[in-house]
């Protein structure tokens, strides 16, 4: 059947239908690969530029502060926008913001690629994250109304979600080829034309949607959400540099404490307008499944802006050979992944929880005494066990967020966990950077070699990761609980 064939006859000229039978399955799967594209190059956007780091910083001359900002800049975004583009695609149509985001997020890769230096750069990773904001929230919503059956709709998800480990999978080889071979502004020219062709596919074969009664804006909440991040941020990144105890520092986190207190008041007077309700988190799984979130994103973000540090200052790896290291890390994590959802469908989420947090926190172990002369099996043995925990935890985490939520609320319960594990990857970076950072600058004024120092500056961070694996473990633990389950509902 023709694309004209499943238009509507009296819809405009852009409106699609999607008719029955064999037709609307294909079509159906073509939505599926448009949507699951825009969170393939998302994510392999993420681990792309991490084993490029290096080399920006050597280019652009830019501080571990610096490179810390060029990661967070796009997640702080990305963190502060999400719940709005939700919002905003239930009112003015997902098929439009869906456009308006790849359109953002390739113009934006596109200019990143021309920054001549860090602040410029940094800049204009935040142009791509406004993009990068609407297709995340925006593609899963698309999937959910075009797959209306349950079952397939479940299929669907599964696939959608799978994603993720595919493109953490080939980022570091693809970014290890396109620095090494071409340079590391080569690593943004790549999302340019996979997300012109995606803007032409999705003008072509998605749906338009909107949801019958959108929710109003909440200016307040999302103004004081962007105030209580971008200060907690600041801060945590700029404190080894300007000292924890300085003036600037220590106003930014009252900032970010008052913003973040003025937040919950506000969200909790505003109902059904709130840009996150709070009543949600009257469900322990509900609440698990956040903290997890934010956990283990802390783990994943922060090991893969260190780690590639490591292997590139410390090691002597070339960008490709840095690239090939994680393979391995990654592959098991994206097996993981279909093994925590068999494992959540047939037996609850509470093993894959637990073992996902004893792993993170096992992998994590055998790298605290990381050092130059670390052998790349015992490395690589330590990649292995922390990538397959970190691969386990992601279906759990979406399953427990929404499976206690009424059928109305799962799509907003979605994109709180998503948010949540967005601000999870911006502390990841800012924290467990700003502990490199000051480990570097004591050691090396302690008269320690750059690479002895961030070597051993590393410790710290493996050693927070060991504290959020084990968190990880006690809190799938509890909220998985059978009086945990049994107040998950909330009305």
């Amino acid at each position: 059947m023709s694309v004209g064939a499943l238009r509507s006859a009296g819809a405009g000229p852009r409106e699609i239908i999607i008719p029955d039978g064999a037709a609307g399955r294909r079509l159906r799967l073509v939505v599926l690969l448009i949507c699951s594209s825009s969170l393939f190059i998302t994510y392999l956007d993420s681990t792309i530029l991490n084993v490029a780091l290096p080399t920006i910083q050597a280019d652009l001359h830019s501080s571990l502060a610096g490179l810390q900002w060029i990661s967070d800049a796009y997640l702080l975004v990305v963190a502060s926008l999400l719940l709005l583009s939700g919002s905003m695609a239930d009112r003015f149509g997902r098929k439009r913001l869906f456009l308006v985001g790849l359109f953002g997020f390739s113009l934006g890769s596109l200019l990143c690629s021309l920054a001549p230096d860090t602040g410029s750069l940094i800049a204009l990773r935040m142009l791509q994250g406004v993009g990068g904001s609407m297709l995340t929230p925006v593609s899963l919503s698309i999937v959910r109304n075009v797959f209306t059956d349950p079952r397939e709709r479940a299929r669907a998800l599964g696939i959608w979600s799978g994603i993720f480990g595919v493109a953490a999978a080939c980022g570091p080889v693809i970014g290890g080829v396109l620095v090494s071979e071409v340079g590391w502004r080569s690593v943004f020219w790549v999302n340019v034309p996979i997300g012109v062709a995606m803007i032409l596919a999705a003008r072509r074969y998605v749906p338009e949607s909107r949801a019958p009664h959108p929710r109003r804006v909440d200016v307040p909440g999302q103004l004081l959400m962007i105030t209580f991040l971008g200060t907690l941020t600041y801060a945590v990144i700029q404190g080894p540099d300007s000292g924890w105890t300085s003036a600037p520092i220590l106003a930014l986190f009252a900032v970010s404490l008052a913003a973040g207190l003025a937040f919950v008041g506000v969200e909790r007077r505003r109902g059904d307008a709130a840009l996150l309700e709070l009543r949600f988190f009257r469900s322990p799984p509900f609440t698990g499944a956040s903290v997890i979130a934010v956990l283990s994103f802390i783990v994943l973000a922060g090991f893969l802006f260190v780690i590639t540090l490591y292997l590139q200052e410390v090691r002597g790896d070339s960008p490709l050979r840095a690239g090939l290291t994680l393979v391995p890390a990654m592959i098991v994590m994206a097996a993981a992944a279909p093994v925590a959802g068999h494992l959540t469908a047939h037996r609850g989420p509470r093993i894959p929880l637990v073992l996902s947090g004893v792993l993170m926190a096992a992998g994590a172990a055998l790298l605290l005494g990381l050092s130059p002369s670390t052998s790349l099996a015992w490395l690589t043995l330590a990649l292995v066990v922390l990538g397959a925990g970190l691969g386990l935890v992601n279906p759990p985490i979406t399953n427990t967020g929404v499976s206690g939520m009424p059928p109305s609320q799962a799509g907003v319960a979605s994109a709180v966990i998503s948010a949540t594990r967005q601000f999870g990857s911006v502390l990841g970076v800012a924290v467990m950077g700003a502990m490199l950072t000051s480990g570097v600058r004591v050691r090396v004024a302690a008269g320690e070699s750059h690479a002895d120092a961030l070597s051993a500056a590393t410790h710290a961070p493996w050693l927070l990761a060991v504290v959020c694996g084990a968190l990880v473990a006690v809190v799938g633990l509890i909220t998985t609980s059978a009086r945990a389950l049994a107040a998950a509902h909330v009305d």
